[in-house]
Order: structure tokens, then C-alpha cells, then sequence
């Protein structure tokens, strides 16, 4: 069975990372797990290393998972965040798809930790996308082969969008494949902005990307949050 390398980068999550390497080591024992920390100020290497190799990187998931991948072993490289919940079955299922030499990549089908209409409309609207449109975002848990991520030099280096930029290059190369396997994600932060004020505001990002927008400063739109005018620092 090709080996399959589980990815997960981190950040100052050490309320998390805990119960996210132990339910990985629990659920995937065959697999290969690979924390890479991008500086955390707290004590997530510490709690990590307990179940997990870990490494440290520059800040920044896509640079983060890059360096992940480079100490990878599998044939199977699997990007995991440390605040979702993975269906045991995942495993199985993505193992099956990828038998099919076309197939180059896909990801699990999204589901939050609450059940409201916003998140419900959330999650149907971002599998429908990754069905009819091959946008896989993190949260779905993507999972790549490892030939084609070596091709495409792993994830583009940019400040936000790396995945679904890694999933348009991807399409190109081959089909994406949606398995029924579900990637639980975590709506603390669509919560705390109001969930549908949040995916509104998430649109209107995905729009400064595509009408090519600098990253940066879409990653600074995004961390001031969907605030009408957004606070500015008084050194500018």
C-alpha cells in the first residue's frame, strides 16, 4: 500500500494541537505524521512532539507545507489544519481513488462543527465548488499525489490563496476527486465575525484574487477582518 504522509501546519495552537495529533496517531496509525511549526510563541511544538515529528519553518502555510512535503516520505502527501476532524474512512477512500493513475489529487468533504443554515449553505456551497469547479480549500483537507506535487514545485509561495491556486494548477494535470469521507472544520472564526457576514466577506477576497490583487494585501484584508473600513495602524 503506497504510504501516505499526513501534514499539518501550525501556529500558536496549543489548545488544539494536542487532541489533533493524538486522534491522528489514533485514526491513521500507518501513517507518517509531520507537524511543522512556523514559530509558535506557545508550547504546540512541545505538545506535538509528544506524537509527532516535528519541524520548524518560516511563517506561512504554504511555505510551512512545502517544508513538510521535503520531509515527507510517502507517495501520498496529506495536508491536515490542527483544528479539523477527519473521518477515519478518509484513509481507505483516498488510497482507492488514487488507484487510478489520472487522478492527482482531491479532498474530503467539508462539514462544520455547528449546524446552523449559514455553515450548512457554507459547507453544501464549498463542495458544489469542489465538485463542479476543482477549488479545494485546506479545510477540505487535500490531499495530493506526490509525483504531481514534485512537478508543480509544491504550493505557490503566497501569502493567502495557496490552495486554491494549488488546486487550479492541479486541474490542469488531472482530475480532482470529492470523496465522501468528511473533513470536519472548526467555525470559531466565522462565528466571531457573524457566519454569513463572513462568507460574504470571503467572496469579495476571492474576487480581489482573481482580478489579481496582491496576496499581502489580501492576507492583511483578511487577518483586519470584514470590518467596513478596516483599522489602520497609526505608524502608516
Amino acid at each position: 500500500m503506497t504510504q501516505v504522509s499526513i501534514i499539518v501546519p501550525v501556529l500558536n495552537e496549543e489548545s488544539t494541537i494536542h487532541s489533533a495529533v493524538s486522534r491522528l496517531c489514533r485514526d491513521f496509525p500507518d501513517c507518517e505524521l509531520i507537524v511543522v511549526d512556523g514559530g509558535s510563541t506557545d508550547a504546540t511544538a512541545e505538545l506535538a512532539a509528544l506524537h509527532a515529528t516535528v519541524i520548524g519553518s518560516e511563517r506561512g502555510r504554504a511555505k510551512q507545507m512545502n517544508e513538510g512535503a521535503r520531509h515527507a516520505s510517502g507517495g501520498i502527501l496529506w495536508f491536515i489544519h490542527a483544528d479539523t476532524a477527519i473521518e477515519p474512512e478518509a484513509l481507505g477512500q483516498i488510497r482507492s481513488v488514487l488507484a487510478d493513475p489520472a487522478v492527482v489529487a482531491g479532498g474530503l468533504t467539508l462539514r462544520f462543527d455547528r449546524r446552523t443554515p449559514a455553515l450548512n449553505y457554507l459547507a453544501w456551497t464549498s463542495n458544489a465548488r469542489a465538485r463542479r469547479l476543482h477549488h479545494i480549500f485546506g479545510d477540505q483537507a487535500m490531499f495530493i499525489r506526490r509525483t504531481a506535487f514534485d512537478e508543480l514545485g509544491g504550493f505557490p509561495d503566497l501569502a493567502i490563496m495557496e490552495d486554491l491556486e494549488m488546486s487550479r494548477r492541479l486541474h490542469r494535470r488531472g482530475p480532482l476527486r470529492l470523496l465522501p469521507a468528511t473533513s470536519t472544520a472548526s467555525s470559531r472564526r466565522l462565528t466571531a465575525h457573524g457566519t454569513w457576514r463572513m462568507i460574504a466577506f470571503m467572496q469579495y477576497l476571492k474576487l480581489l484574487y482573481f482580478a489579481g490583487a496582491d496576496p499581502e494585501a489580501i492576507r492583511a484584508r483578511y487577518t483586519a477582518g470584514p470590518r467596513l473600513f478596516p483599522k489602520r495602524n497609526p505608524a502608516t
